[in-house]
């Protein structure tokens, strides 16, 4: 834990944000409202005419508001922030904002009963936006209390760096207090106005919706109710400061959030964030540095199955200048001549993690445009195969191919979406090359026969053994932290087995297509063929384990349940 929501670093201010609440009266259907505001216009601000939250930066008086407070203490408040101390401070400053811009307070007496407002409300508004007066100065001169009996803390914001203005930001929610109106401020706030998380989200075009606010109204949509939000809010455990990045795409500077394909990327090639130089869109033909030793270029094959394209990746030791490449993708003219491009040196090997139509079939060609000898296995089933893949050499598990002093790749079998998978470990970045075995957003077809269930969980226990600190997926980008998406995906592969087990148990015997809208409920229609491929590895599973059994024809689609 950290200690204290210290002074602000750098260009940091710290600030706070109140999102009030109120449920929507005689609607056709119930929901909830949140009060915006719409920024005024002002020269080099990026938040300039935007449709935000009330809230702001927190000032040095908002500390001797701390004895008028009700509901609510600092050590509670700062332990759901992740800090020993300091946060009842940004809930003051979030009240004192959302007064100074609005109109609102959260205020009571001292006997809790909901303060009443009153025209010298609007005396102390004017002092306090001037500066002349301070929040603890109101409660004392009108008995107020500060209720912050049913606020609730939300998220931890900070803007990504590299821009003009930064905030290191504490988002809180609360009920609207009963009794007030809001009332525009004409200076910070331009407009009001009360929008479902849905309607705000919907006017797009008309609403400048920043990053954060687009993604709060986004996580708040889901809740029903006033009541249901701030439950919520209260379900969480320590809240964790999101940090999103700004990034490249093909229309120019975008932002990254810590949950998008892209993010944990995007923070290893721009280290500081301050370059803002890399990219959060895979397109193909593009050469991406992604270390000294390993550049990628992705294939023009996007698709369900193949996601943005299929991912070239060349490995090597610029002390030696030797270089091999990893999946050359289909044949296709654009992508060798993409891979000749960027070649950072002379490529000495090929190498294939599988032969599905996506990956190998670009070999033949890449070995002979560079001289390359081609490596890889061939599979024990020709189904959905490329029959051109002829390897020179079939490498075995635990084999290394040193391409430098400083670059090694070690050869790791895989079996599971494919007989013949192999995942190449970068032994020096602890970088993996994994081929299908593991992608990015979503799990991989298991396809029988070459598919195997119970081998690719072998497989993925296998890989929590090694030393690992990134993902070189076929498609899509480098992925952090192997070990957590490598238990994820043990566990997501053992939850559909158990969604399989409880809907064959009841019924004792089934078609599989009886059971391919049970199991797969969570997937959209559309997928079902491809998801019924993988639902018979998981019964041929289960068949091994001595768990089910095919009813007649060992092609047949029923299938029984074996009691225990």
């Amino acid at each position: 834990m950290s200690t204290a929501a210290a002074a602000p670093q750098g260009n940091i201010r710290l600030a706070a944000t109140l999102l009030l609440l109120r449920d929507v009266a005689g609607g056709a259907e119930p929901g909830f409202e949140l009060l915006m505001l719409r920024r005024a216009e002002r020269d080099n601000d990026f938040r300039s005419g935007a449709v935000v939250f009330p809230g702001g930066a927190l000032d040095a008086s908002d500390g001797q508001a701390h004895r008028f407070v009700l509901g609510a203490d600092d050590a509670t408040l700062s332990a759901r922030y992740g800090l020993d101390r300091g946060m009842l401070d940004h809930a003051i400053a979030a009240v004192r904002e959302t007064f100074e811009e609005v109109g609102l307070l959260l205020a009571c007496d001292d006997l809790g009963r909901p303060a009443e407002p009153r025209p010298v409300w609007t005396e102390w508004r004017g002092r306090l936006q001037r500066g002349e007066a301070t929040l603890a100065q109101m409660c004392q001169a009108l008995d107020l209390k500060i209720d912050l009996r049913r606020l609730a803390c939300w998220s931890h914001w900070v803007t990504p760096p590299g821009v003009p203005k930064r905030f290191d930001t504490r988002f809180f929610l609360a009920p609207v207090p009963p009794g007030q109106q809001p009332d525009a401020d004409r200076a910070e706030a331009t407009e009001l106005m009360w929008l479902t998380p849905q309607q705000a989200l919907a006017r797009g075009d008309d609403l400048k919706l920043l990053p954060v606010t687009q993604r709060t109204l986004s996580d708040l949509s889901v809740f029903a109710n006033t009541a249901e939000a701030l439950a919520g809010a209260a379900a969480q455990t320590v809240i964790p400061a999101t940090r999103p990045r700004r990034a490249l795409n093909r229309r120019g500077l975008t932002v990254v959030q810590p949950d998008d394909w892209a993010y944990a990327e995007v923070c290893k090639l721009d280290p500081d964030g301050l370059a803002h130089d890399a990219w959060a869109e895979l397109l193909p033909g593009r050469a991406v540095r992604l270390s000294d030793r390993v550049l990628r270029v992705t294939a023009p094959n996007p698709g369900m199955m193949t996601g943005p394209g299929t991912n070239s990746y060349f490995v090597g030791c610029p002390e030696s200048d030797r270089w091999a490449l990893i999946d050359p993708g289909p044949a296709d003219a654009a992508h060798l001549a993409a891979l000749q491009a960027a070649a950072p040196g002379p490529v000495h090997w090929v190498l294939a993690t599988h032969t599905h139509v996506d990956h190998s079939p670009g070999c033949v060609a890449a070995a002979a445009a560079f001289g390359a000898t081609v490596l890889g296995r061939r599979p024990r089933h020709p189904q959905g195969q490329d029959a051109s893949f002829a390897p020179a050499h079939e490498p075995e598990h635990g084999e290394r191919l040193a391409l430098g002093p400083q670059a090694t790749l070690r050869v790791i079998h895989t079996p599971g979406h494919a007989s013949n998978h192999l995942c190449w470990l970068l032994e020096e970045e602890k970088l993996l090359f994994t081929g299908d075995h593991v992608m990015q957003g979503s799990t991989v077809v298991i396809n029988p026969p070459d598919g195997d269930m119970a081998a690719y969980l072998r497989a993925l226990q296998a890989l929590l053994a090694e030393d690992l600190q990134w993902l070189a997926p076929g498609h899509g980008f480098l992925v952090a932290e192997p070990h957590a998406v490598l238990r994820a995906l043990i566990a997501h592969r053992l939850k559909r087995e158990a969604k399989v087990v409880a809907a064959l148990q009841p019924r004792g015997q089934a078609a599989i297509d009886e059971l391919l809208p049970e199991v797969y409920a969570d997937t959209p229609p559309r997928l079902h063929p491809v998801a019924r491929r993988s639902l018979l590895a998981h019964l041929l599973k289960l068949q091994a384990d001595g768990r089910a059994a095919r009813v007649g024809d060992t092609d047949g689609d029923d299938w029984r349940w074996i009691a225990a």
